[in-house]
């Protein structure tokens, strides 16, 4: 891909993200929403326009600066026999996907909250290249395993975050 025709998503200051070039772009229901070559996606829960900026955040004092209480980036990592899984809470969209799809490595009000023992580890790492925020990767074989590589795209949740996938 060109570099003018490259993929992209930028946050503005204290505004919207601008998007460039999304090829792959779907709501709640994976229906494809129909986008233009650049646009401007609401990150201040404000629009009346959604998924879409209507600059609503010039009106509601919307800043973008992290909150002092916010879960820190920082990695985690838990050894298992075959598996080592890494974890950051602070990049966790807190999805479920690794809950739902593995609760008994990915454990609910348990502490430590992953065992990556319990269940097979290639099972394991299926589910954990479907992590949207990228929060978890693995090592297996003394090989660091991160960032897949998946077509980028955005996937809009009903009055939630998006889904942003791939190097976009």
């Amino acid at each position: 891909m060109s570099e003018e025709n490259k993929q992209s998503i930028e946050p503005t200051r204290n505004g919207p993200y601008l998007v460039k070039n999304l090829q792959n772009f779907k709501n709640s229901k994976n229906e494809d929403i129909k986008g233009n070559p650049v646009m401007s996606l609401c990150r201040c829960g404000g629009s009346n326009n959604k998924p879409f900026c209507d600059g609503t955040h010039m009106k509601n004092s919307f800043i973008d600066t992290k909150e002092d209480d916010r879960v820190p980036d920082k990695l985690e990592t838990y050894e298992g026999e075959k598996l080592t899984i890494h974890d950051n809470r602070g990049a966790c969209s807190h999805r479920g996907h690794c809950t739902d799809n593995a609760p008994k490595v990915f454990r609910m009000k348990v502490e430590p909250w992953i065992d990556p023992n319990t269940q097979d580890s290639d099972d394991t790492t299926k589910v954990i290249k479907t992590c949207p925020s990228g929060a978890l990767s693995y090592t297996k074989d003394d090989v660091l395993s991160k960032d897949w590589d998946r077509e980028p795209a955005i996937n809009i949740s009903k009055d939630g975050p998006y889904d942003v996938v791939g190097y976009i």
